[in-house]
């Protein structure tokens, strides 16, 4: 018999690098330890590079992927057979706290991943800027008459800035990077990023800099300048859409997943599309409630309806993902509350 689903938390994974710094905690409440070098945290993940485990629950400590295979019909819905082919869940969430600047990257798309041993998916992706210290840059896409030769000629000469498009970061930004955009994070941005499940990176240029062992990091040159989508130039922010309910806005909308900005300070609905949903909380504190016989405990909450239990609480920084299966949820902030919502179009 399949275990019953409820909003589902994880344990944090955390990625050390050298470009990483402290914010994951100072800023987000994450449980880091020692040292400044905390660069991601995986909120939801199903890839061998990392495995998200549940942390909440009957099912705490069973891996996500258990649940991709066992029961996708409950946890992806309508999206159920596209999501068994794939053998994963589809997306990987994550907060990233860049004190350095990351490399200039490319990520292949899914035709050029699927022909790497092993196979793997592209990698389009969206980050929505958190925090952005003053001077804080973001490079996306190249300018005009840089193509194939003239970019490689300056990455020769240790010079790969002098093709970027670039510009200032402010927080609320959000930059939507489909596979194939030569882009790179600079030194003093803290972001939110969704991203198909991949971690296939192709790393153009580091800045010209030495990793902890005192040589040069490894680049990937020859299988990014094939990568690259030479078509696409200066990459902008995306401005947001208004949607027919007043408090979402709309960042991206694409063919590898939607994210949505939800501005709460009353209750709403949440789900009921037979979609799973990625929630996680930018700032304030957010309450989900259902229906009881969604789950077998709970706190009634007092604002909802007689037959509502409380599923979960969830403060700045933290993450949620709501199986398919839940059916339509509440969703309420205490005073007011900002959450991102990610699923799959």
């Amino acid at each position: 018999m399949a275990d019953p689903l409820y909003p589902l938390k994880f344990q944090p994974l955390f990625k050390r690098y050298l470009w990483g710094g402290r914010r994951l905690g100072s800023v987000l409440g994450k449980p880091i330890g020692e040292g400044g070098d905390y660069a991601e945290s995986w909120e939801v993940a199903d890839h061998p590079q990392g495995q998200s485990v549940i942390a909440n629950g009957p099912l705490a400590g069973k891996p996500l992927h258990d649940l991709v295979v066992q029961q996708p019909d409950d946890m992806f819905g309508r999206h159920a057979e596209q999501c068994q082919r794939l053998g994963r869940f589809p997306l990987i969430f994550k907060y990233l706290d860049a004190q350095q600047d990351l490399s200039v990257q490319v990520h292949p798309d899914d035709a050029a991943a699927a022909r790497l041993s092993p196979p793997d998916l592209g990698k389009t992706e969206a980050w929505l800027i958190l925090d952005a210290q003053s001077g804080s840059r973001v490079y996306a896409g190249l300018k005009i008459g840089f193509g194939p030769e003239a970019l490689r000629r300056e990455v020769e000469r240790g010079r790969t800035e002098l093709c970027l498009h670039s510009f200032e970061a402010r927080p609320g930004q959000c930059l939507f990077l489909p596979a194939g955009t030569v882009h790179a994070l600079g030194a003093g941005s803290l972001v939110a990023e969704i991203q198909q499940a991949s971690d296939t990176t192709y790393r153009l240029f580091d800045w010209n800099r030495t990793g902890p062992d005192g040589q040069p990091r490894q680049l990937h040159v020859e299988e990014a300048l094939a990568a690259i989508d030479y078509s696409r130039r200066a990459v902008l922010p995306t401005p947001p859409q208004r949607t027919e309910r007043p408090f979402v806005e709309r960042l991206v909308a694409c063919d590898k997943f939607v994210l949505d900005r939800w501005k709460l300070s009353e209750m709403h609905k949440l789900g009921g599309d037979r979609r799973f949903h990625i929630l996680s909380v930018l700032e304030g504190e957010m309450l989900l409630s259902g229906s009881a016989p969604q789950v077998e405990s709970g706190r009634r909450l007092g604002a909802s309806t007689s037959d509502e239990v409380s599923l979960l609480s969830l403060i700045r920084g933290q993450t949620v993902l709501v199986p398919a299966c839940l059916g339509e949820i509440t969703v309420a902030a205490r005073d007011a509350a900002v959450m991102l919502d990610v699923y799959l179009p």
